[in-house]
């Protein structure tokens, strides 16, 4: 897949973290597709500036495992592998739990309503097929219990860690999948509403769990599901 070609100018004084975003959302969102190579002079001319700061971004995607380069040779987008896959959930499992923990007793109504959306526009994502909606709102329900947990550096983590989820996820994206995850999601929030966190956290631990068992089953690591569910 070639460098979007519409995309928008960027303002030079702002230029260095833009790009960054650019081209981090780019790749996350599948427009650069794992394995593909990239330009630093190709995209500066896309993006109205100059190399320097596509440089600097790179290697900060570099830093974050999103891209990779073989010196004086090539840079690409890195591929989605099974072993950055089981790094990636159990830490974001584990952490979203923590979160819960901390919201439990903080959710209001408002908050209760705004899950009940985010589900609800998932649910017609996935009658639409349409994987980068369900995706966002997924997200947009878990992002109710993170954000009431009141711990910016725990946001801070998970912000970054599901980054790269939301690429996995956009890659293997499966219908069925996300109407499983819808179910689960209202089992969770009626766990909450009734003040069982017990209940709510074993729910929220086998959400991640099937989304461990359904990557591991499109991963050639069939020990991934395994390993993960110890932690």
């Amino acid at each position: 897949m070639p460098v979007p070609t519409q995309a928008r100018r960027l303002d030079r004084s702002l230029a260095r973290e833009q790009v960054y975003e650019q081209l981090r959302e780019w790749i996350v969102g599948g427009e650069l597709e794992p394995g593909e190579l990239v330009r630093d002079q190709e995209l500066a001319k896309t993006l109205g500036v100059s190399r320097t700061p596509v440089r600097e971004a790179l290697r900060r995607l570099e830093d974050e495992g999103l891209i990779e380069t073989a010196k004086h040779r090539w840079t690409r987008v890195a591929p989605v592998r099974a072993e950055q896959a089981e790094d990636i959930y159990g830490v974001v499992k584990t952490l979203e739990v923590y979160a819960l923990t901390l919201a439990h007793e903080r959710l209001t109504e408002v908050d209760f309503r705004d899950m009940e959306q985010a589900n609800f526009a998932m649910t017609e994502a996935v009658r639409r097929r349409d994987a980068a909606a369900a995706v966002r709102a997924d997200n947009a329900l878990h992002q109710v219990w993170i954000g009431r947990a009141g711990n910016q550096e725990l946001a801070r983590i998970l912000l970054e860690a599901k980054h790269k989820i939301r690429r996995m996820e956009l890659l293997h994206f499966d219908s069925n999948d996300a109407a499983l995850s819808v179910s689960e999601h209202y089992r969770l929030m009626e766990a909450l509403r009734t003040g069982d966190l017990d209940r709510a956290t074993g729910i929220l631990r086998a959400n991640w769990d099937a989304d461990i068992d359904r990557f591991s089953q499109r991963s050639p690591d069939i020990e991934l599901s395994q390993r993960l569910r110890r932690i």
